[in-house]
């Protein structure tokens, strides 16, 4: 098949999505698939080399944004686009306000965005695609021009959209709400990330359910692999965006009431400028008993993972996946998780840690304190969970799942 795959970039950091989009474009490209890459907003950040394609960035995040505010000539939308000029915004990002957000998020979801003629007529030269997929349904927006223009059917991933638009707040919040559930039904299909998360977009968005299909993520597994030895003291570790929302706090404050001698946290993760004052107020609060490391690639982030006891990133919020898990158990790490979300699906589904009560710092540091004083027993979750994720959660496998997925909506268009 010829595939189309449009995903928001970030501009400076890892994220999840991204992750997950540039594997599976490598693993539907290994299976003989003709897949184009696009960003949009912000550049997008590779975690290893020839993961993202030489193509131009459109719907350029600076544009969006001054449209609301300003209305731009269109010369003006190819030099906003520039790579080095968005990264420079995107570390910015954290002077935008809420209103900002919300308004820019309505905006995109109701009206064309400034620079998508650009985006179709660039597109419209490429050779005919049989499928469009977008990373995420927020950009459903874009769906109804693409169709018309490209002539193909649009199938969106469903991934964590709930987190961003509860966060605006109102009217925004239900303006976008309500303008989704109407932009999706134009849409051939949907892919959610996991059962949770088909059965909330479903309901919240309205769909039929035969038109949303689960398909696990899954990661590229070269290189993941278990520790020679464990660490020399018990190790706790997080592994996400250092920010409130991840849990980052509420890990410490349970780490703190560990009493382990010799324990030590180790932090890592995406850290953006406004991150900062968390993680300061954390190795305030914890001293030389926990690390930090920022922005870590590929060969770092797995070094990293080897060098724990158990990962645990405590989300406040009920999450949608949550790729660091299964990227801890490919390195037989076992994990420590809330009672929300995915995690006691996928808990279940790998048999690789433990569950606790969400925003609870006793009931985590119980958890947590349970594995690191019966390494055995963290040993064997953690190698159960390896296992799991070697068979169930493999890349390749995420792309033969969503290979029969994109095929069946292409057949019926």
């Amino acid at each position: 098949m010829r595939l189309l795959q449009l995903t928001p970039g970030t501009g400076n950091f890892h994220c999840g999505g991204c992750l997950r989009d540039q594997a599976l474009v490598q693993a539907l490209r290994a299976r003989g698939h003709d897949v184009l890459l696009v960003p949009l907003y912000l550049p997008m950040v590779a975690e290893s080399p020839g993961q993202t394609d030489d193509t131009p960035i459109f719907l350029s995040g600076l544009s969006v944004f001054l449209e609301r505010k300003f209305r731009i000539p269109h010369w003006l939308d190819r030099v906003l686009s520039w790579p080095t000029l968005l990264r420079a915004c995107a570390r910015l990002a954290h002077l935008t306000t809420s209103e900002n957000l919300g308004e820019s998020a309505v905006a995109m979801l109701g009206q064309d965005p400034p620079d998508l003629n650009r985006l179709l007529a660039w597109l419209g030269a490429q050779p005919r695609f049989d499928v469009i997929c977008l990373s995420n349904s927020l950009l459903s927006g874009l769906a109804r021009r693409l169709k018309e223009s490209l002539q193909a059917p649009v199938v969106a991933t469903l991934q964590g959209e709930d987190v961003f638009l509860d966060g605006l707040p109102e009217p925004y919040r239900s303006r976008a709400w309500q303008r989704l559930a109407e932009r999706c039904a134009e849409l051939d299909g949907f892919i959610a990330v996991s059962r949770y998360f088909g059965e909330q977009m479903r309901a919240r968005l309205r769909l039929p359910a035969e038109r949303v299909q689960v398909v696990y993520n899954g990661i590229a597994l070269e290189g993941f692999a278990p520790a020679d030895q464990p660490p020399p003291v018990p190790t706790v570790g997080f592994l996400g965006r250092m920010h409130h929302g991840k849990g980052l706090a509420l890990l410490a404050d349970a780490f703190r009431r560990l009493n382990i001698p010799g324990a030590r946290l180790r932090v890592a993760g995406a850290m953006t400028p406004a991150d900062k004052p968390l993680v300061a107020a954390v190795r305030a609060q914890l001293g030389d008993r926990v690390e930090f490391l920022a922005n870590p690639d590929r060969s770092a982030k797995i070094a990293f993972l080897q060098g724990l006891s158990v990962l645990s990133v405590p989300t406040l919020y009920a999450e949608a996946f949550g790729l660091y898990l299964l990227e801890a158990w490919a390195c037989a790490v076992p994990v420590v998780q809330p009672r929300h979300g995915a995690f006691p699906e996928l808990i279940a589904a790998t048999g690789g840690g433990l569950l606790c009560e969400p925003r609870n710092a006793d009931s985590l540091a119980a958890a947590l304190r349970e594995l690191l004083a019966d390494p055995a027993r963290a040993r064997q979750l953690g190698e159960t969970g390896c296992a799991a994720v070697r068979e169930k959660f493999s890349v390749q496998r995420m792309a033969e799942a969503i290979e029969r997925v994109l095929a069946a909506v292409a057949h019926r268009s």
